[in-house]
């Protein structure tokens, strides 16, 4: 029989979805897939469903309607603070995983290196592998997730073309600060290159953190692709839309590379997404209150039973450590265990730590587990977890 491709070779099913299939099994919850279960506000859903009525369902520009770029770009304007042309500096994406594809297809050739920092999203490092670019990691400092601006420089070498930077971070919640920002951009015009941002839960920040664009900084916007994702911020992670900034030449080769593999994106659920940049401020307000007071809840619930973990300056999860744990009982012996253990004892399901690191070893001890529950789940979870034997 023909055989598969020497690139997908190493691809596995991620332990995102194991564990969901795992957790299924005991009815339990699952605090391991990054899904939001709240629903999605009813006027980006109506508006989809008028583009629906009214047949507004043929192909659209492969970068999106100029009206919901309009709308993106004015976003960005007054929330990011990047001024960008509509017309040639925005596209709609197919979520934040299709732009960067669009961006890792447009800014990088065969055997490229691009510099990624983990614990990481594991989705960008397989990208990276299965487009034929190579993944150099360099690790944050263990629990304070703070960058070594010393190792990434060493680490850039000729073959360096771009870095990856998630902000606020999945797993670990790290918000990067305009000081980080503007050393890591001193770098980037120093060897000339791209950064990919993806600021996926940009809305999401905690303690006073301050979420800022490193396309924002003077000399940013030339070299970087802003990545953003509608899913989280409203709700419609199946949805899959998002939208990319950058320079207009590079945007425009990222249009056509997204005409070739998604043609548009979805062009009556595009309408359903502009009608989330009418909604009024409190919105915004309402999802960073909700997401403050189950954050505090749930670390409340970690924490009375021997988790430590940094409280995570943005985005909704918790990377919670558990060697203290682990000296006290068994089942605790490493991340794949405790995983289990979770979801057999206290029917919680997570994600194994060494999920998001080059090695497996610096990830023994850590578990994901995501709070952007409905309350009343939420407060079941945190009750189960409670409860765990310890």
């Amino acid at each position: 029989m023909p055989q598969n491709s020497d690139r997908t070779l190493d691809l596995r099913q991620s332990d995102i979805r194991a564990v969901t299939q795992l957790v299924n099994q005991y009815n339990g919850i699952n605090l391991g897939q990054g899904i939001c279960d709240l629903p999605a506000p009813n006027a980006i859903k109506h508006g989809a469903i008028e583009a629906i009525n009214h047949d507004k369902s043929i192909y659209s520009y492969h970068s999106g309607i100029l009206p919901l770029r309009k709308a993106v770009a004015e976003k960005y304007k007054s929330f990011n603070k990047i001024s960008c042309d509509p017309e040639t500096e925005v596209m709609i994406t197919a979520g934040s995983t299709g732009g960067f594809v669009a961006a890792c297809l447009a800014c990088l050739n065969p055997g490229d290196e691009v510099l990624v920092f983990e614990p990481y999203y594991g989705y960008h490092i397989n990208l990276l592998k299965i487009l034929g670019f190579k993944p150099v990691f360099i690790p944050l400092e263990d629990k304070t997730w703070q960058v070594d601006f010393n190792a990434t420089e060493k680490a850039i070498s000729p073959k360096t073309k771009a870095v990856v930077i998630t902000t606020p971070g999945n797993p670990n919640g790290k918000v990067w600060s305009e000081a980080e920002l503007n050393q890591m951009l001193g770098l980037l015009q120093k060897y000339d290159l791209w950064a990919f941002t993806d600021e996926v839960y940009e809305y999401m920040v905690y303690d006073g953190h301050k979420h800022v664009s490193l396309s924002s900084l003077e000399g940013g916007f030339e070299r970087t692709i802003t990545i953003t994702s509608y899913s989280k911020t409203y709700n419609m992670t199946g949805w899959r839309m998002g939208s990319v900034v950058g320079p207009a030449d590079v945007v425009e080769k990222m249009g056509l590379i997204n005409d070739l593999i998604y043609i548009c994106p979805p062009t009556p659920l595009q309408y359903g997404l502009l009608e989330a940049f009418s909604l009024d401020d409190s919105y915004l307000v309402e999802l960073d209150n909700s997401y403050k007071m189950k954050r505090i809840q749930f670390m409340e619930a970690l924490r009375s039973v021997g988790f430590e973990f940094t409280a995570p300056q943005g985005a909704y999860y918790i990377f919670a450590n558990f060697k203290q744990i682990a000296k006290k009982r068994s089942g605790f012996e490493n991340d794949k265990q405790a995983c289990e253990t979770l979801i057999k004892e206290a029917r919680i399901a997570s994600i194994p730590g060494s999920s998001f690191f080059s090695n497996a070893e610096l990830g023994q001890y850590y578990l994901r587990f995501c709070y952007a529950k409905e309350q009343h789940i939420l407060d079941e979870a945190c009750e189960l977890i409670k409860s765990l034997r310890v």
